[in-house]
């Protein structure tokens, strides 16, 4: 029963991740799906974990932005502050520039400042590790 519940919510997690466009519907599947997120211009890969956390205790931001371009943490491990791979999801909308690929959460910030983009509040709340690419 425990096995059962273990892959539900892996398949659940996995749905979740998809709906927000952390991973491509491809790789939607169950189990863990490995991913790219860039922080200080540094490419990461990342094993997503089964877990959906409540709003309690500090999270790190990752922007995610949009079908084919890899999100972007504000953080990364070694930084001051790291929060040890907890995240809150923010989805990141085109409003006055055409989608592209950022690398940095200054330059995400720098792009909302001018009103290029527009950053949603957190849809989703979850751990996984960075690791060095």
């Amino acid at each position: 029963m425990l096995k059962y519940k273990f892959v539900v919510s892996a398949f659940a997690f996995a749905l979740a991740l998809t709906a927000v466009g952390l991973v491509a519907p491809a790789v939607a599947q169950i189990g863990p799906p490995e991913e790219m997120i860039y922080a200080h211009d540094m490419a990461y890969k990342t094993v997503a974990t089964p877990t959906d956390l409540p709003n309690h205790g500090k999270f790190d931001a990752i922007y995610v932005l949009g079908e084919g371009l890899a999100p972007v943490s504000e953080v990364a491990p070694g930084d001051h502050g790291y929060n040890g791979g907890r995240w809150e999801v923010r989805i990141v909308t085109f409003t006055g520039a055409s989608p592209m690929q950022y690398t940095n959460a200054e330059d995400i910030m720098a792009a909302a400042g001018r009103g290029d983009i527009e950053i949603g509040e957190v849809v989703k709340r979850f751990q996984c590790p960075l690791v060095r690419n």
